[in-house]
């Protein structure tokens, strides 16, 4: 009843003209369910219910479907970092807000990762497509092209730019800052979904990462 269900809706969505958008939910399926390695271009062609040859129609092999789906990946990243950001109280003044901002942000990228591994895993995947070659000019540390899949690292930057705008930050301490700060969640992230902080009890986990946080947010609010 499910496979005839999804199968009517992958086909009035193709009906439509919507069968790039069906294939890709499907991909984000696969990759929530165990990472890029599960992105196959039959299973998705199959899960939306067309044939193989109709997916090639819009993908021109598994690298550019993993690439689509590696940008939708960053895109709820990125709204998981916002929301988190978002709820953060205004108490304090602009200064002590955006502070809270960035590490409310730093949260919002790990959490990510421990509740998604799957997507985040994907999110930072090599497609090994033509559309690839879109973010292979970026090194990571200078400001990168307005495009979603680099939207999670500019939310980074704006929240920087805050920090020295209300006089929270030193001016100074602002170049490179989005290096240490990203590489410090990303690194710990990677620790506790595929390293040996994975076995941390929930409490232990929790405090690693408050403690990671709350050393890079003062390290870059230190003066010189």
């Amino acid at each position: 009843m499910e496979n005839n269900r999804a199968n009517q809706g992958a086909k009035t969505g193709y009906h439509h003209g919507d069968l790039r958008n069906a294939l890709i939910t499907a991909g984000v399926d696969l990759a929530t369910d165990g990472g890029p390695a599960r992105v196959v271009l039959r299973e998705v062609a199959r899960r939306a219910g067309v044939s193989a040859t109709a997916a090639y129609r819009h993908f021109a092999g598994q690298g550019d479907l993993l690439f689509a789906v590696k940008i939708q990946a960053q895109q709820m990243l990125a709204d998981a970092m916002e929301r988190v950001a978002v709820a953060v109280p205004g108490a304090g003044g602009p200064g002590a807000t955006a502070e809270r901002r960035l590490a409310a942000i730093g949260r919002g990228y790990v959490g990510f990762a421990l509740e998604q591994p799957g997507l985040f895993r994907t999110a930072f995947s090599h497609s090994l497509s033509a559309g690839e070659g879109e973010d292979t000019g970026w090194g990571g540390v200078t400001p990168p092209a307005d495009s979603p899949q680099y939207r999670s690292y500019n939310l980074l930057t704006e929240a920087l730019d805050e920090l020295v705008a209300t006089g929270r930050m030193p001016a100074p301490n602002r170049p490179g800052a989005e290096a240490a700060a990203w590489s410090t969640a990303h690194g710990l992230a990677m620790l506790l979904i595929d390293g040996p902080m994975n076995r941390l009890p929930d409490a232990d986990r929790d405090a690693v990462i408050e403690r990671a946080i709350g050393t890079v947010v003062a390290g870059l609010l230190a003066p010189r």
